[in-house]
């Protein structure tokens, strides 16, 4: 089986000759389609909105487009609040889910009016000395421990994760909260990720919502909102059946109208903090094969590295690779495809079956749309590479150039050897 691109050789040549590879390529169509998927799915619920995960692909050209669906911004961090007060959001655009926050992000999301989501019980206190204040509407992270399971099948291990309140940290948090002038009230939950499976979402909504309904009757708390959180996965593999996104969004209102309509909760709205699933397979790393190597096994070295997709190196991730213009070829080449960090994890690929790869062949790295350039790092003096957008009528544009020397160095312009680096260079 196979995965078919979104974009064609010729238009990828096109974008070379202005573009140099590597550079990761997004489907404006596909984001698109997609939003507009997902918004539909869960019009059934009034006050639903889906919280674009920032961190997945943190480019204000493609957060401009969700935001003409609707979506806000999930953020985690002080830069990724900056992105998306220039971006114009503010007060409930924005939902602030960190973890061990530093003061000032606190004192930043107050200052954009964020919706801030507490991970743990001890951080009431740390707002509260932060900000000086206990905002009226707030939200709870919750992490009920154990292991996640969907039938038989272990989906992920929350216990073992560091995110999140235990079942009753989070009942005596709400009354915590609730005495400190907390008006408002959510709960918000990540149970497993990357999930391929249209039970997931169902399932963890069964979860908040009863827990939603203890936690009225129990403490009183006015409840708003119920976040889903992320989770929802994409086919990295081709064999792998997508996600439907309409069937999800019938689960969950199914859930919905067995648990919390019955008790008087049916004004609840829904969130979502989606990221791989909104950009993930809507976003490729474009690059060329430059050299070839054969000893013990068959390399072909690429100009893209880890610094561009880190997923295979740091998690043995797999990523579909067409090799462009031989999209019909028999794949009967076994190739280790590598970047050229001085590292041995720095392969897209070991072993895989490909048709035969010539100097000069495009690849294209499917799925790279998320947690693809935004886990991008530096290691070996390795630059970033550009991102570019093809758009709906086929032209496409430049949405963040590549990095330059100017740009690693830049934390060095208070020294001399600053001066001296660039003279040289």
């Amino acid at each position: 089986m196979t995965k078919k691109p979104f974009v064609t050789k010729q238009k990828l040549e096109e974008i070379r000759e202005t573009i140099p590879t590597p550079f990761h390529l997004y489907d404006e169509k596909g984001i698109r389609e997609n939003a507009q998927a997902l918004r539909e799915a869960f019009a059934w619920n009034k006050g639903y909105r889906e919280y674009f995960a920032v961190k997945a692909c943190p480019n204000p050209f493609l957060i401009d487009i969700l935001r003409e669906y609707g979506c806000g911004c999930d953020c985690s961090s002080m830069t990724e609040l900056m992105l998306s007060d220039a971006l114009g959001c503010s007060g409930d655009d924005i939902m602030f889910s960190s973890n061990a926050t530093p003061a000032s992000e606190y004192q930043y999301a107050e200052k954009v009016n964020a919706i801030i989501n507490l991970d743990d019980i001890t951080h009431i206190e740390f707002l509260e000395k932060a900000i000086g204040y206990i905002p009226k509407k707030i939200s709870c992270r919750y992490n009920p421990g154990g292991l996640f399971k969907i039938s038989n099948d272990i989906m992920d291990n929350p216990g073992d994760a560091k995110y999140g309140m235990t079942t009753d940290q989070l009942f005596e948090a709400f009354k915590i909260l609730k005495e400190k002038g907390a008006e408002e009230f959510g709960i918000h939950a990540f149970l497993a990720s990357n999930t391929v499976t249209n039970e997931y979402y169902p399932m963890l909504a069964k979860v908040l919502f009863e827990v939603a309904v203890r936690l009225k009757e129990e403490t009183g708390a006015d409840i708003r909102f119920v976040n889903l959180s992320g989770g929802i996965g994409i086919p990295y593999r081709p064999d792998q059946e997508p996600n439907d996104i309409r069937v999800i969004g019938e689960g969950v209102r199914k859930v919905y109208e067995e648990i919390l309509v019955p008790a008087g909760m049916g004004d609840v709205a829904l969130y979502t903090e989606l990221g791989r699933f909104m950009t993930g397979p809507y976003g490729c790393l474009v690059t060329e094969a430059i050299h070839e190597k054969h000893t013990h096994k068959e390399y072909i070295g690429c100009d893209a590295c880890a610094v561009n997709l880190m997923r295979p190196a740091m998690y043995g991730a797999y990523h579909h690779i067409t090799v462009m213009g031989k999209e019909d070829a028999p794949c009967d080449h076994m190739y280790d495809v590598t970047g050229s960090l001085c590292e041995n994890n720095d392969k897209f690929a070991v072993d895989r079956m490909l048709p035969k790869i010539d100097i000069g062949d495009l690849l294209v790295i499917h799925d790279t749309g998320a947690h693809g350039f935004a886990m991008g790092y530096n290691y070996n003096g390795k630059l970033k590479s550009a991102e570019v957008l093809l758009k709906e009528d086929g032209s496409f544009e430049m949405i963040r150039r590549a990095e330059t020397p100017k740009d690693y160095f830049a934390t060095f312009d208070c020294f001399p050897i600053y001066k001296k680096i660039l003279k040289e260079s």
